[in-house]
């Protein structure tokens, strides 16, 4: 049973990456790329330069692309890292440049395909194409890293635990395209996005790092057509707990004090073909905020949802309170 000081800790840090997911500067995803320096003209080409970044927080958050450099200047153990997240629609691709990092002192440096906080991953084991095994990638030594690492969602995280001072790395992250995005980590506190499975057998999940009021705009999730059937599609509405119904097909709403989705606590679980489902709205009052969308693969599923911050007068209509 965890105690109450590791409680708190587990809320400082969730708490601690959405402040800073928060303030991570939009303009700092739309940056101009080999903007032309004062006083050249404009009419001359110039070679575009890549963004460079000097990592000096142990827990960084950014939305930017560009070369990342870390010298530590200390000894010590700590474990840092640099969480990335970007636009639904991308994934996150490393390629180290450099590392200096001693192997015979413990020295560290790991990939991780979404985000890892406490012993928690987003996404989840049960929501992730690969197994947790297949999500970590580590090194050390004095070297080149060859391979080019990417996430399978928009978050993803640099770890490093550098034991002496003036041990270091450097490298470059870029946000190439994502055809068919299933996991997502929200980055603005408003937001409108569809959760699609694509015809596939897998669990999608929508997660913020905050307490969100959540309201379904369109609903197309199990109890039509199969894939392959041809025929007439009806509006069913929107059904709830389906997933008490025994149906294999649903969107789970609900939230959570960590990342996990297996901890998750359900407000309700919907499905249905429904058009203008306005009406179903749930405020979640928990650190992190989730919809999941749980896909048996006999439908092409979708679901499309506003989610926005919840302020402290919706606690009045909040559906769940975590904590209590």
């Amino acid at each position: 049973m965890a105690t109450a000081a590791t409680i708190l800790c587990w809320a400082l840090c969730v708490a601690t990456l959405a402040r800073a997911v928060d303030a991570v500067d939009t303009t700092q995803r739309r940056q101009v790329r080999g903007a032309e320096p004062l006083g050249t003209s404009p009419s001359v080409p110039r070679a575009r330069r890549t963004p460079y970044h000097i990592v000096r927080d142990c827990m960084t958050v950014t939305s930017a692309e560009g070369q990342f450099f870390h010298k530590a200047a200390e000894d010590g153990a700590t474990v840092c890292g640099v969480y990335f997240v970007t636009d639904p629609d991308r994934r996150v691709e490393i390629h180290f440049d450099y590392l200096d990092v001693p192997c015979q002192s413990g020295g560290l440096v790991s990939f991780v395909d979404g985000w890892e906080l406490n012993g928690q991953f987003f996404p989840s084991a049960d929501d992730h194409p690969k197994p947790l095994s297949q999500r970590y990638r580590e090194f050390c030594g004095q070297r080149r890293v060859k391979q080019v690492l990417q996430s399978s969602q928009n978050a993803a995280v640099v770890q490093y635990r550098l034991p002496h001072r003036g041990n270091g790395f450097s490298f470059t992250a870029r946000f190439p395209r994502n055809a068919s995005p299933c996991n997502v980590l929200l980055e603005g506190t408003s937001e409108v996005y569809t959760l699609r499975n694509y015809g596939r057998r897998l669990n999608c999940s929508l997660t913020a790092l905050f307490p969100a009021n959540l309201r379904v705009l369109s609903l197309s999730v199990g109890l039509g057509l199969g894939l392959g059937l041809v025929g007439t599609e009806f509006e069913t509405g929107t059904m709830h707990r389906c997933q008490k119904r025994g149906l294999s097909d649903y969107v789970q709403l609900g939230g959570s004090e960590g990342l996990d989705t297996s901890q998750l606590a359900v407000v309700d679980s919907i499905c249905g073909m429904d058009s203008k489902p306005g009406s179903t709205v749930q405020t979640v009052f928990c650190g992190v905020t989730t919809v999941r969308l749980v896909s048996s693969g006999h439908y092409d599923n979708s679901v499309t949802m506003a989610l926005r911050q919840a302020a402290e007068d919706d606690i009045v209509e909040g559906s769940l309170v975590c904590g209590l």
